[in-house]
Parts: C-alpha cells; sequence; structure tokens
C-alpha cells in the first residue's frame, strides 16, 4: 500500500485542516491527533496496521468505560478480550509521548522509534569531528557535479559535503572556494576533492598549495595509488600541539580507497623520505616532521565498493570487512590516539543500503551518483532528465580518459547514448593496431563522422594546441615520434568531447554523452517512484540525505530487535 499512501500524501499535502474540536485516536500511533500532523497521519494510515490494542490501552488509562460500535460486535469482544487481559497505558505516559508524536510517528508500522535517532547512526567521534549531524558525506563528482551550490547547501544542513574538483583548473577552484566560505562562515562543515594526478604532480601541489592559502580543514583524497609528496605535505602542515603537549593535526583526510594495499598506506604515518623530503625543501618544520611519526595518513577511510565513474568493481560486503580487519591491525600496531574511522561508498542509493553498511560497522557513508541528479548538481539538465529515469541495469564501463593506455575503467551512462560502445571501440582499435594508418579505413570514416564529428587531421590540431597551450611541447613531440601515443592522444580527444556534451547539454549530439553514474541511482529512482522526489526538479541533497537516514533507522528497527 505504499504507493498508494505516497500518492494520497501528496493528494492531501494542497489542503490545510482547521484546527481540531474533537479529540481522535489514531490507528497508527493509538495516540491524539496533533493539529500540525494530520495529513501525514492520514496518509501513513493506509500502509500501517491498525494499533488496537494500544488504543483501548489507552482509553483504559484515561478510564474510558462505555463503548459504541455501529454495524457490529466484533471491535466490541476486542475491546472486552483486552481489557481483561492488559493493562492501562498510565496518563503520564500519554503525556509525554504526546510531548513528542511527530517525531515517533511510523512510515509502515507501529513501534518505530523516533527518527531523530538516525544522527546516532554510526561514528560519534566521526560527528564530532567534523562538526556535522549526522555521519553521512556527499562525495566530490567530477568537473564541479558536486557544486558549490551542492556543498553550501549541505552545509548549512551540518552534512559534510565535497567539492568536485577533478577536471577544473585552479582559477575554477579558487573561485568556487572563495562562493563557499563566503556563504558558509558559521563553521558550517565543507571539504573539497583532491584527485591524485598520475601526469601532472605539480598540479596536484599546486592545488595543495591552493587549499592552504585558503585554509580548506578537510579534504577528500581520490584515486590514489600511493603517498605522494603533495598530500604528505597537506596532511603534515596542519600538525602542531596543544597546550597539554598532545598532537594537533588539523588537516583532515578521509581517503577513498578500493584496494587494501592503498588503504594500508593511508593507515600508516607519512613515509619518511617524503617527509624528510619536504623537510630539506623548507616546507615543514621539524617539529612537524617529528611529529608525524604519531599520526596516520588519514582520519578515516572510505571503502570504495562499484560506483559511478571510476571503479574496480569492488563488492562492499567483501572489502568492507577486509579493510576493517587491516584498520584494526594497524591501530594495534601503532597505537594512534585517535582509531581510523572506516566508512562505505558504492551502491549507496537506498535506506536500505545505508542501513546495511551500518549493521555491517561502518562509521559513516558516502553517497555519489544520487546527488548528481538534484537541482544542485552542476550538470546540464539533459543529463538530469536522462538520469531520472534510469533503473539498476542502466549503466555499462568503459575505458577512463584520464588513464586511457592503463585500461582503467569508469561506470557511466548506457541508457539513451553509445558512449560506452563507442569508447570501449576506441580503446580495442588502440590495443590491437600500433597506428593511425593500420586502422581500416571505413572504420576511421565511421569514427570521424560518427564519434568525433569531424577529421582525425582536425582532432590532432586541437590536441596540439591544448598541450602547447599548457606547457607541454615535449607530450606531442614524444607523440610525433611513436604513433602508437599519438593515436592514443587522439582517442583520449574524443573522451573530453564526449564529456563537454554533456555538461552543456547539447542535446542534438545525445548518443555520445559520457555521464559517470552507478547503479545506486536506478535503485534510488525506483525507491522514490510515484512520490514528488521522481522529478529530479523536487530533488535537492540535504532533503534526501536526511531521509535517507531517517529510513534507514526505520529498517533497522523493523528487521533487528537490539534496536
Amino acid at each position: 500500500m505504499k504507493t498508494a499512501a505516497d500518492d494520497f500524501e501528496t493528494f492531501i499535502s494542497n489542503f490545510e485542516f482547521s484546527p481540531l474540536e474533537t479529540q481522535v485516536i489514531s490507528n497508527v500511533t493509538a495516540l491524539p491527533y496533533i493539529d500540525d500532523d494530520i495529513s501525514s497521519i492520514l496518509s501513513k494510515q493506509i500502509m500501517s496496521s491498525v494499533n488496537w490494542v494500544d488504543t483501548v490501552r489507552l482509553l483504559m488509562g484515561e478510564n474510558i468505560i462505555d463503548y459504541e460500535e455501529v454495524g457490529s460486535d466484533m471491535l466490541t469482544k476486542m475491546v472486552t478480550e483486552i481489557k481483561k487481559n492488559c493493562t492501562p497505558i498510565p496518563k503520564k505516559d500519554v503525556s509525554i509521548k504526546n510531548k513528542s508524536l511527530k517525531q515517533t510517528i511510523p512510515n509502515k508500522t507501529n513501534n518505530v522509534p523516533d527518527k531523530n535517532m538516525a544522527i546516532h547512526l554510526g561514528s560519534e567521534s566521526f560527528r564530532k569531528t567534523y562538526g556535522v549531524k549526522y555521519a553521512y558525506v556527499t562525495g566530490a563528482m567530477y568537473r564541479g557535479i558536486a557544486s558549490k551550490e551542492l556543498v553550501v547547501l549541505m552545509g548549512k544542513a551540518k552534512i559534510l559535503a565535497f567539492l568536485g574538483t577533478g577536471g577544473l583548473s585552479l582559477q575554477e577552484i579558487e573561485n568556487n572556494l572563495k562562493f563557499i566560505q563566503q556563504e558558509l562562515k558559521e563553521k558550517e562543515p565543507y571539504g573539497v576533492n583532491l584527485i591524485h594526478n598520475i601526469t601532472d604532480p605539480d598540479k596536484e601541489m599546486d592545488s595543495v598549495k591552493l587549499y592552504l592559502k585558503y585554509k580548506v580543514k578537510t579534504i577528500e583524497a581520490a584515486a590514489f595509488m600511493q603517498m605522494t609528496m603533495s598530500i604528505v605535505y597537506y596532511r603534515i602542515k596542519g600538525l602542531g600541539k596543544d597546550e597539554q603537549g598532545n598532537i594537533l593535526c588539523n588537516h583532515k583526510i578521509i581517503a577513498k580507497v578500493s584496494r587494501p594495499e592503498v588503504a594500508e598506506a593511508f593507515m600508516k604515518p607519512p613515509p619518511e623520505r617524503i617527509v624528510n623530503k619536504l623537510l630539506n625543501l623548507g616546507l615543514i618544520t621539524e617539529e612537524q616532521a617529528f611529529l608525524s611519526k604519531g599520526i596516520s595518513m588519514c582520519d578515516d577511510i572510505c571503502v570504495g565498493a562499484d560506483s559511478g565513474g571510476h571503479t574496480d568493481r569492488g563488492v562492499s560486503t567483501v572489502l568492507l570487512p577486509a579493510i576493517q580487519s587491516l584498520r584494526n591491525a594497524i591501530d594495534e600496531k601503532y597505537s594512534y590516539k585517535n582509531p581510523i574511522r572506516i566508512g562505505l561508498a558504492g551502491g549507496i542509493g537506498t535506506p536500505q543500503a545505508v542501513a546495511c553498511a551500518f549493521v555491517m560497522g561502518a562509521d559513516f557513508v558516502l553517497t555519489g551518483s544520487i546527488n548528481q541528479c538534484t537541482v544542485e548538481a552542476g550538470i546540464s539538465d539533459e543529463v538530469k532528465d536522462l538520469l531520472q529515469k534510469v533503473n539498476v541495469q542502466d549503466t555499462d564501463y568503459a575505458p577512463a580518459g584520464d588513464m586511457f593506455e592503463i585500461g582503467a575503467k569508469v561506470q557511466v551512462l548506457k541508457k539513451g547514448v553509445l558512449f560506452a560502445t563507442r569508447a570501449n571501440k576506441l580503446y580495442a582499435l588502440y590495443q590491437q593496431y600500433e597506428n593511425l594508418e593500420n586502422i581500416p579505413q571505413k572504420t576511421i570514416q565511421n569514427i570521424e563522422n560518427q564519434y568525433f564529428k569531424k577529421p582525425i587531421a582536425s582532432v590532432w590540431n586541437e590536441v596540439k594546441a591544448y598541450h602547447k597551450e599548457k606547457g607541454a611541447d615535449d607530450i606531442i613531440r614524444a607523440a610525433e615520434n611513436e604513433p602508437k601515443k599519438k593515436m592514443a592522444l587522439i582517442f583520449r580527444w574524443y573522451f573530453g568531447y564526449s564529456s563537454r556534451l554533456s555538461f552543456e547539454g547539447n542535446i542534438k549530439e545525445k548518443v555520445n554523452f559520457q555521464v559517470h553514474t552507478g547503479p545506486a541511482l536506478g535503485a534510488f529512482n525506483q525507491w522514490v517512484k510515484g512520490t514528488e522526489l521522481e522529478n529530479w526538479k523536487n530533488r535537492h541533497s540535504d532533503n534526501i540525505a536526511i531521509k535517507m537516514m531517517e529510513e534507514a533507522m526505520v529498517i533497522m528497527k523493523e528487521n533487528l530487535s537490539i534496536i
């Protein structure tokens, strides 16, 4: 009956009720209706059990003696049986319940906990460390899909969100930081993504210097395969001591990982060789170098199962326990004052998934794909129109443009577009042939006409101009001497082109849209189907977060007798 209840709730929300003149006991709560929540309780009554025993017990506590039944005597017999076998609910208990009635209204069944208990899910130390209401995070998404507006919205709701900086220029990142800090002036939580740059470590360091300039206290470290000078620099630069001589680590890092060996690197202290190099360069003090021996490289590990964008296709029920065990061993070895927390990301698209994560012992959850189909997400409306219709089977895997040559994968939208098919075709050609000249002419013509929409020669000119502007003439020289490198650069152009199309919302080229997303969004779409959240124009990341956590609390109560 949930669909009917949701439809009725949408319908009845258009009406206002006058104050009640007669007290009515709700079947749902076994408590009197209250004026400001009539619509909600009426809607829930459609799909909830009738709490008849407690209704009669409530009336017994009020010394109600006479009952009249119209048209039958079935309920009268039940009342007689309840009065014979059950105790009254004392008046004082009723008054206490009524004070918190609005928070205790169940969604599906009676005896559901106060939804405000959702604030207790996950790690208390996580909430205290980041100054947040929930152990819930929205992760960064490429090119500002996790936009400055989304970060501000979440910050004002006391929920941690990370700005998506991958693919943005330093100037764009700086402009976003100025906006966020202008809007969040009351120490509201926020963070910024730092993505590992394999081909350009200087750019990674430039990002860190920018974050230090703007005193960014929390970063999400993504796509790291080993510790780099830039991330170690960020971590150590925030070290100091309090009045009692305890280590203060003012730069927090949540590391997104999908492999145990990377998790282990983040759990250990900063590598000594990098620390010494930073010290020799004068970037850190001797005291900071010494203090770094007593800290881990991160405060939190976020275990990334299969997800949108870059993915190792990991399974959460396999990865999370393995990395939790690794954390326990690391903590025992190094005896950190503040143990490392372990959260879960990937496939978190419904309250059921949130509940599962916390049952498995996750300290927090991180969502991604479900936030890209919201009002605040920094992607075109045309893409959001596509995303709100996807189901769990509507994604596919394609080569990652930034790591094309090594075959790294991203998960992308499949329904309604051809990007994954075409990207995989380009990678297959790259593997099969040593140069463009060996590829059959008919195939080349198809690529030019259907994929690139221009001759390969024009694409090569654009590639050269791009690298020349970046001062990377050596890349072009190497490609002109090695045909396979040239082929890779030309094919990689398609990945940038397809990404731009999706951000611009060029619907005429919809088939070439590259949209990073995961099946969690499909699960979310099914969960909200038939409600006002079915339309992305009614979706806001803060409301989604609260609803996910509250409903997860309900699910855990319904299914776990220990709560």
